[in-house]
């Protein structure tokens, strides 16, 4: 079970670090009537979560793999 969503995390996460902007689209491009970029803070905000969901993914994995 630790493994399939330490999985999930870790792609998720890495979404979330690479591909900011694709994030915004998806859930937060739809609230503003103003077109344009999201600000510097809101990448690195969620660039930061991508990087602490992959972390609880790959921590996720290890539990897996040491814990039996």
């Amino acid at each position: 079970m630790y493994l399939i969503i330490g999985i999930m995390f870790l792609v998720f996460g890495i979404v979330l670090l690479l591909k900011p902007r694709l994030f915004y689209d998806l859930t937060e491009s739809w609230k503003s009537n103003v077109t344009g970029d999201p600000s510097d803070l809101y990448i690195f905000s969620t660039r930061f979560g991508g990087v602490v969901v992959a972390i609880v993914g790959v921590a996720s994995i290890i539990v897996h793999f040491c814990c039996r």
